[in-house]
């Protein structure tokens, strides 16, 4: 039986180095940043950047990326199920099914996934926890950077209990809680820190309710005749398989341009 992993990432040691940053882009090869500017937006991540580095005043960091839920909200809104959420922890994405309807960036509670507009072929991006590494043992490969020890990686369970014992050694130190034990049903990727953690633009309400409960209990009071829907998600499906592989053909190659990575092995 797998056993959930997950990040936990100390702010109260991060000093900004960006050092995670770097090797995610090493790992998955993102290549020169290209992210798109909008007023909202309080962060750097994009097509080509999966994790980013996020400053408040006073020189205090806080790293922002794929929460990686227990109970996803993206998973469960792909009609497609382009996304998934592995017994080993991370929630991973499958290109040859992804239609491109950016459902799962509506419904994200966090506002994590990018979309990657100025590929010809454009796909969803975000971190997968280095899944391949995990798959060969291999810790993520922003945990594995970290200088100071800011995030670590290991079962989630045991990262709870080691969040609890320095809460409790330290008191007046942290805020009194672990960012993800519980939010939206729990994540992943779980936080420490002395300082409100809302300049990483995450919503103070999400509760501890999974979001696909909400999400059921809204589907299910569509009608049946709107299943007719899935015909034409059916289609749009096949299209862009389609579009997928004249694409590679004129490329002179048989596999799509930016196939998942876990396909190539």
């Amino acid at each position: 039986m797998s056993v959930r992993k997950a990040i936990l990432t100390d702010t109260t040691l991060c000093t900004g180095c960006e050092e995670c940053v770097k090797a995610c882009k090493q790992e998955k090869k993102l290549g020169k940043d290209m992210p798109r500017r909008w007023k909202q937006r309080i962060d750097d991540l994009s097509s080509t950047r999966y994790t980013t580095m996020v400053r408040r005043p006073g020189n205090r960091f806080a790293r922002r990326q794929c929460r990686h839920c227990l109970e996803p909200a993206c998973a469960s809104v792909c009609i497609v199920g382009a996304l998934q959420k592995t017994p080993e922890g991370p929630v991973i994405y499958d290109t040859e099914r992804c239609i491109g309807c950016r459902y799962c960036m509506m419904a994200c509670p966090y506002g994590i996934p990018r979309y990657d507009w100025e590929a010809t072929v454009p796909y969803v991006r975000k971190c997968d926890m280095c899944f391949k590494r995990l798959k060969v043992g291999k810790k993520p490969a922003c945990t594995e950077a970290c200088p100071e020890g800011a995030t670590i990686f290991g079962p989630r369970d045991e990262l709870l209990v080691e969040a609890h014992r320095r809460i409790a050694a330290s008191p007046g130190k942290y805020q009194g809680r672990v960012f993800g034990e519980t939010e939206v049903g729990g994540t992943s990727v779980l936080y420490l820190s002395d300082i409100p953690l809302d300049f990483l633009a995450w919503k103070a309400d999400l509760g501890d309710k999974p979001l696909p409960a909400l999400t059921f209990a809204a589907l299910s009071k569509v009608p049946p005749l709107l299943l007719g829907v899935g015909v034409l998600m059916a289609g749009i499906y096949w299209i862009t398989g389609r579009r997928m592989k004249l694409e590679a053909e004129r490329k002179g190659g048989s596999v799509p341009p930016a196939q998942d990575e876990e396909k190539k092995t």
